[in-house]
């Protein structure tokens, strides 16, 4: 179930409804009489609902908003739903769609260009963003394998009896900064097997290496339906390269919302060891670990931003890269908020400067940036410079003027 709330996909362990326990019971005795046994009582299954909660109520609403909008539906509170979603989960939906840059934020479900092209893609909108993205950076090919992956489920498989030889097997892919890159190592690594390989020898060499042949093809299939889809969207499918910064910059542009700073408070250990760093995130209005089985687990960073946040026994980021705080200004600076604090002159500058802080969603990027005072208040700024460079004296100039108005000062004093 999705949390509009928290914003992150919840894996709760729920009672099953009446209908689900029902389609169950069908399966006992479709060729011959069977018994169904239910560990329940009968008042346990007349408590549950009788039918399961439509997906539409269940998970978000974004890409449902986006296509609705696509196709010229205004107001989502006229749409005559069977079953009409939650008011919170639409209010949700809109919102990321806004950040996403898809809608213009007055109400209305009114797309602008970037939303028309993000409805162009039949992906999760946050994944269409980072496609949309790359083409500034010439990095679709890499970065449309990533999302195809993403989308699917893992095809990387840890059966219980041989698990420590499927790590061992796909630990040659890890790269220990981004699980993107060990995502599309992956990929490249496949692709070039394929090349060289026979169809039936693929297929053995995908089970030798424990890695589902089903799921790769689905893979592919899905990398083959979105490049048929790039053209008219301006996106360039060129070779490979090599630029780690800018695929997470184009994935960034889709994970704004999901990134977080190491939490800076101290730990204390009883046993007189010395105090260490926490090993939790402060994200958007929350907090979350690294999932043990990312390859950033061991190394944790200072900041990362995380594609899948879910929550189990606690709140976990599976799929995650280390990140600069300073690039999210670069990719998303709307959704930055800026404020300067303690103006003052400065001699060696010449002028009068400030500190800057840079904000987004609450989450401090950046934090005391010198920047020139007079972008902001020009008028005070010309009041310092009167006061300390005129009048004060504290200048280190050689113009003209200035010389004649420390010869008036001092004449005057």
């Amino acid at each position: 179930r999705y949390s509009p709330k928290a914003k992150v996909q919840r894996l709760p362990i729920e009672a099953i409804s009446q209908a689900s326990a029902n389609q169950r019971a069908g399966r006992a005795g479709r060729t011959s009489p069977g018994v169904v046994v239910r560990l329940y009582s009968e008042e346990d299954f007349n408590s549950r609902p009788e039918f399961t909660d439509p997906e539409i109520l269940r998970t978000n609403l974004a890409a449902v908003i986006l296509q609705a909008a696509s196709i010229g539906i205004a107001d989502l509170d006229q749409f005559p739903f069977l079953q009409p979603p939650d008011s919170r989960g639409v209010r949700d939906g809109k919102k990321l769609l806004t950040e996403l840059g898809a809608l213009d934020g007055q109400g209305e479900l009114r797309l602008t260009k970037l939303g028309r092209e993000l409805a162009m893609l039949p992906i999760d909108p946050r994944f269409a963003r980072m496609l949309i993205e790359s083409r500034s950076r010439n990095i679709t090919r890499e970065v449309m394998a990533i999302v195809a992956g993403l989308t699917i489920q893992d095809p990387r498989e840890r059966p219980i009896a041989d698990r420590e030889q499927a790590d061992k097997l796909h630990a040659r892919f890890v790269d220990p900064t981004s699980d993107f890159l060990t995502l599309l190592n992956l990929w490249n690594y496949l692709e070039e097997k394929q090349k060289q390989l026979s169809s039936s020898a693929f297929r053995r060499l995908c089970r030798a290496e424990h890695l589902n042949y089903i799921r790769i093809r689905e893979w592919q299939d899905l990398y083959r339906q979105l490049a048929a889809l790039a053209k008219p969207l301006g996106l360039k499918l060129s070779g490979k390269r090599k630029d780690p910064d800018g695929i997470h910059k184009s994935i960034l542009a889709g994970l704004v919302s999901q990134i977080g700073l190491r939490d800076s408070q101290m730990r204390h250990i009883r046993s007189g060891k010395p105090a260490k760093r926490s090993n939790e995130y402060v994200g958007v209005g929350k907090k979350f670990l690294v999932f043990p089985g990312s390859g950033l687990a061991k190394n944790l960073p200072e900041s990362l931003m995380s594609a899948e946040l879910v929550e189990t026994s606690r709140l976990y980021a599976r799929m995650n890269a280390a990140i600069n705080p300073q690039w999210v200004e670069e990719v998303a600076p709307k959704l930055c908020v800026y404020e300067q604090s303690e103006p003052r002159w400065n001699q060696k500058q010449g002028a009068v400067v400030a500190s800057e802080k840079v904000t987004i969603f609450g989450l401090t990027l950046i934090s005391g940036r010198r920047v020139q005072y007079s972008r902001f208040d020009p008028e005070f700024s010309r009041e310092l410079f009167i006061r300390h460079a005129l009048v004060g004296g504290e200048w280190d100039s050689k113009q003209q003027f200035q010389k004649q108005n420390v010869e008036l000062v001092q004449e005057l004093t």
